[in-house]
């Protein structure tokens, strides 16, 4: 007669951890081998592959792995150099503003993209979406109603994802306005220390300066140009550049914010955001970002 015993063996941290790591290594090859076999049958459905070919046995994926698959072993390691500046071009100024998102000393203007149609389009949409949960809400409430409690948080749902698209969309654009203007390498970039909070109390601008993220602007140029040896300058927030002339420094004390075109009394005439870009550039006064 035959009997079986079932005995535990206790082993060592370095044996568990041999066992763990053949353990991974199994699970790696088993969903390699899988996926490699989607790939084969997403191929042979486009009609890239004929149909033989759409599968991978056991043995062809072996000698698959052992002789087309390489493993590269990445380290890292900690080096601290010291950052050299290679900017070869002048400085630029920027203005930041509400028609324009950003105007450059250079000539380059970046546009508002809440003003553009496909930032319109989501925005109308969520104004719908958004109708349609406080009609549901107030179909709830009444006795009778035909609306439920799992519709209400698909429709939250539903309004969550447009405020989630378009704040990526938003910051995609800073990300992408930073990166140009980083990459013409200038010697020094110069903005204004808007005054945002005050520009928040403003119930006709508050939306709009929020949509635009000028404080997320700030701190990610602020970043990059510490990491590129690119220095920030902050002008002061009362520093008067759209009504300085860039020609003679005179000053226009009545310009209004409607006027778009700068006119001096000694025949100089620009765009309004263009020359308080170039009087930035231009900025002898500022402190340097941190």
């Amino acid at each position: 007669m035959k009997r079986a015993y079932k005995t535990e063996i206790k082993l060592a941290k370095e044996q568990i951890q041999k066992i763990n790591q053949s353990i991974g290594i199994c699970r790696w090859l088993y969903n390699s081998y899988i996926a490699k076999n989607k790939e084969l049958y997403e191929l042979y459905k486009q009609d890239l592959i004929p149909k033989e070919k759409a599968f991978m046995s056991a043995n062809d994926f072996d000698k698959y792995i052992n002789n087309e698959v390489k493993v590269y072993v990445s380290v890292v390691i900690d080096v601290h150099m010291p950052i050299v500046s290679k900017n070869t071009n002048e400085g630029i100024g920027i203005d930041l503003g509400l028609k324009d998102f950003a105007i450059c000393s250079n000539g380059e203007k970046y546009k508002n993209i809440n003003k553009t149609e496909k930032i319109r389009k989501i925005e109308k949409k969520l104004k719908r979406e958004q109708k349609k949960l406080s009609k549901k809400y107030e179909n709830l409430k009444k006795k009778g109603g035909t609306a439920t409690k799992s519709n209400i948080k698909k429709q939250i749902v539903k309004v969550q994802k447009l405020h989630h698209k378009l704040d990526n969309i938003r910051t995609d654009y800073v990300n992408k306005t930073i990166s140009n203007i980083i990459n013409q390498k200038p010697k020094f970039i110069t903005i204004e220390d808007l005054n945002v909070k005050g520009m928040m109390k403003n119930k006709h601008l508050s939306k709009a300066v929020a949509n635009e993220k000028f404080y997320e602007f700030r701190s990610k140029l602020t970043n990059k140009c510490n990491v590129l040896g690119i220095e920030l300058r902050i002008v002061d927030r009362f520093y008067p550049s759209s009504k300085l002339c860039h020609l003679c420094g005179s000053m226009k004390k009545d310009l209004k914010l409607k006027d778009r075109i700068y006119k001096c009394n000694c025949g100089y005439i620009e765009d309004r955001d263009y020359n308080a870009s170039l009087n930035l550039r231009d900025c002898l006064t500022y402190k340097i970002a941190q």
